[in-house]
């Protein structure tokens, strides 16, 4: 899961975040940015490079909170639009279904999801974008792989906290299982 400082209304302190961490799950929506051909296939699969504070690197969707009174689909267009660029033109239906729910918890091998700072449910998302992506805020890097790249257990090796099940599970959903 990703944070990055807003000014919204609905945000939380740090302080109030961090105690709400510990006495309840917090919602999240995680988008697969895809691009698709006039068919509907996916012919790519748009993969983040963000550092992380160890100094290392990892990839991941894009993925961030649902603030209060905020409705899911608006959650998505805000965290694509901060992680992939203004004009990345993502195609969000107005009542978007998840292709899964994901929960990650503090701690390990409850599921295949791990946060080690909190209890969280995310909404997991393919979403065709077919803009201009440029990667911003904390993301140094968006590459593009095709659906069998993406299926690939090395790509899903650079992924951390579950990451690499939820984009397996992406790609059976969209027909690509490996």
């Amino acid at each position: 899961m990703t944070e990055t400082a807003d000014t919204q209304p609905g945000w939380l302190a740090h302080e109030e975040l961090e105690s709400l961490r510990g006495r309840m799950p917090v919602l999240y929506v995680q988008a697969v940015p895809v691009r698709v051909d006039e068919a509907g296939q996916v012919t790519h699969v748009g993969l983040l490079l963000r550092a992380t504070p160890d100094g290392s690197f990892q990839r991941s969707v894009v993925s961030g909170r649902v603030l209060y009174h905020e409705r899911v689909r608006d959650a998505l267009l805000r965290h694509l639009e901060k992680d992939l660029g203004p004009v990345a033109l993502p195609r969000i239906p107005g009542s978007p279904q998840p292709f899964t729910v994901a929960e990650y918890f503090p701690t390990p091998g409850v599921t295949p999801f791990h946060d080690a700072r909190q209890h969280a449910v995310a909404l997991a998302y393919i979403v065709p974008v077919s803009g201009d992506c440029q990667p911003r805020q904390d993301a140094l890097d968006l590459e593009w792989f095709t659906p069998e790249e993406a299926a690939s257990p090395q790509l899903r090796e650079e992924m951390t906290g579950g990451q690499g099940v939820l984009l397996r599970q992406a790609m059976a959903h969209v027909g690509h299982a490996p």
